[in-house]
């Protein structure tokens, strides 16, 4: 939100790689920020880890620098940290090098004929192809997944942990917190204090990793002067509301990225990045369920294959799927049956949207018995026919033709604007008969309706119906023009020439009068598309109408 009124031209989500980096190689603090960590960040750590060299060169050091500047003006910039004017005198500094750095990523890449090379372990984009190839995936309804994720056990630690910082905890320098801190920490959430010589707090990566889960789901948030505090319902998690149990379930998905093992070398670390990742795509691909012993056999020859250190991390990590599985369980992902991994419902749908962010194609949709009737009219429209058709068959088949009819047309009714949604709740209600008559006559209310009820029911014969008027057939035609206008400007301009400039001109003098929603926009794109310069001229004249109304 800052970043859209601060910085327009920079992008946010490239903050999000560097920041985690920052956080796993210099400090725990997403708010401390040195000159000399942010030039080993920048040129040491991203090359070998940045996913679209390409973007970065573009905008990797424009979004860190609002990042900053972020910070600072908020008062998050902690004590300690070097100056905003230093840290952007740095970014310009290293803006050269950074940029040949990743212009020599792109060489490398464009010279490497090797397919499915990925940059880490959790790059979907070698499995795209076996990913569109997967049989339709069903999501389970949101009242279950939500049940699911109210169960969640680092939720509830989260929970727990920002609780337990209170309004205004004072932060360290150095470390997050004190070691006697951290030791009240652990007893918050349940963790055994670590048997350790030297400080506590650099012992405790699991506390970290709740730490920073409990930042993402927005139960904690920086305050000013060096401090942080708890957002005022946290303790009301789990919420009562299921869409804001989901909603935060989902702010906390990303946090999959916390299971990768941690180890004391960095680059054994990093030969490591996204295994749990690249765990949960497997087990999407098998269906939901691998062997452990299979997944760590694929996994470790994958990390020898991507890096030259994977074989070395991989046994310095001694249990590499330990974390990632520890971390999945707890984030309700993931349950563990003998040597079985299992993706849960929750877990299914988490990969669903971490491979969705990937721009990805997966078929996934929601189970048809929990589907309502707006979420398969919208997935229709994106369906091929026979698809469509079998959905709604399946659809059907769970109701009372009446009752369908009227759940139909009452998705239909939600928004007067989307007209797609309007025709083919008609078109599918017109084939159940005289079983849709109460439905149709309760859609005569709905302006946006009314023409398909008045035509259907005089089509039915239905006594004291209303017959069609002139504007409802004109309403009706904008609705297709509607339609036709969203597949794109040669599909909208052929629509017209069917009709000729004849019957366009015609059409032009009155249905501008039309109170339909998209009406000023398709007489104006009329205006600018039609070869006919006097149906385009005629289109400017009812455009102008049109708004004088």
């Amino acid at each position: 939100m800052w970043a859209r009124a601060n910085a327009p031209g920079s992008d946010p989500e490239l903050v999000g790689p560097a920041a985690l980096w920052h956080r796993l190689a210099f400090s725990q603090d997403l708010g401390t920020w040195k000159r000399a960590d942010l030039r080993n960040l920048l040129l040491d750590r991203m090359p070998k880890v940045v996913e679209d060299p390409d973007a970065a060169a573009d905008g990797m050091l424009p979004a860190v620098d609002a990042y900053l500047t972020f910070l600072s003006q908020t008062g998050r910039l902690a004590k300690g940290s070097d100056s905003l004017a230093d840290l952007q005198a740095e970014l310009d500094d290293v803006e050269d090098e950074f940029v040949d750095l990743m212009e020599e990523l792109l060489d490398d890449s464009e010279g490497d004929d090797e397919e499915g090379e990925t940059g880490d372990l959790g790059d979907f984009e070698p499995f795209a192809d076996e990913l569109a190839e997967l049989d339709t995936i069903r999501l389970r309804p949101d009242t279950e997944l939500a049940e699911a994720a109210r169960q969640a056990p680092l939720v509830a630690k989260a929970r727990d942990l920002a609780v337990w910082v209170g309004s205004g905890r004072k932060v360290g320098e150095e470390t997050l917190l004190t070691d006697a801190e951290v030791e009240e920490a652990l007893a918050a959430v349940g963790l055994p204090r670590p048997e350790t010589d030297g400080p506590v707090a650099e012992a405790v990566p699991q506390l970290w990793n709740i730490w920073n889960l409990a930042v993402d789901l927005e139960f904690l948030e920086p305050g000013e002067a060096g401090t942080v505090a708890v957002q005022d319902d946290t303790a009301e998690w789990p919420f009562d509301e299921d869409e804001d149990v989901l909603d935060a379930w989902m702010l906390g998905l990303h946090s999959v990225d916390y299971g990768d093992p941690e180890l004391e070398d960095d680059d054994l670390t990093m030969a490591l990045a996204g295994l749990t990742r690249g765990m949960l795509v497997r087990l999407l691909l098998a269906g939901g369920s691998r062997e452990r012993a299979d997944l760590a056999r694929e996994l470790s020859e994958a990390a020898a294959d991507l890096d030259e250190l994977g074989s070395d991390a991989w046994e310095a990590a001694g249990d590499p799927l330990a974390p990632a599985i520890d971390w999945l369980t707890g984030y309700g992902m993931v349950e563990l049956d003998g040597d079985t991994v299992r993706l849960t419902p929750l877990g299914t749908e988490g990969v669903v949207h971490l491979i969705d962010d990937a721009d990805i194609e997966v078929d996934a949709r929601p189970a048809i018995e929990s589907m309502s009737a707006h979420e398969l009219l919208a997935l229709s429209a994106e369906l091929p026919e026979e698809e469509a058709d079998a959905e709604f068959a399946a659809w059907m088949r769970l109701r009372e033709p009446a009752k369908a009819a009227e759940e139909l047309l009452e998705a239909a009714a939600e928004d007067d604007s989307d007209a797609l949604i309007r025709v083919q709740a008609a078109s599918v209600v017109g084939t159940l008969g005289e079983a849709a008559v109460p439905a149709w006559q309760e859609a005569l209310k709905q302006p946006s309706l009314r023409p398909y009820a008045a035509t259907h029911l005089s089509q039915l014969e239905v006594e004291g119906a209303p017959e069609p008027t002139q504007d409802d057939t004109h309403w009706l035609i904008l609705d297709m023009w509607t339609i036709s206008a969203g597949l794109g400007r040669s599909e909208f301009v052929s629509s017209l020439r069917d009709i000729g400039p004849e019957m366009v001109n015609e059409l032009l003098e009155v249905i501008w009068k039309i109170p339909h929603a998209h009406v000023e926009e398709l007489l104006d794109l009329i205006s600018q598309v039609h070869p006919d310069k006097q149906v385009a001229k005629a289109a400017r004249r009812a455009l102008f109408k049109a708004r004088s109304v």
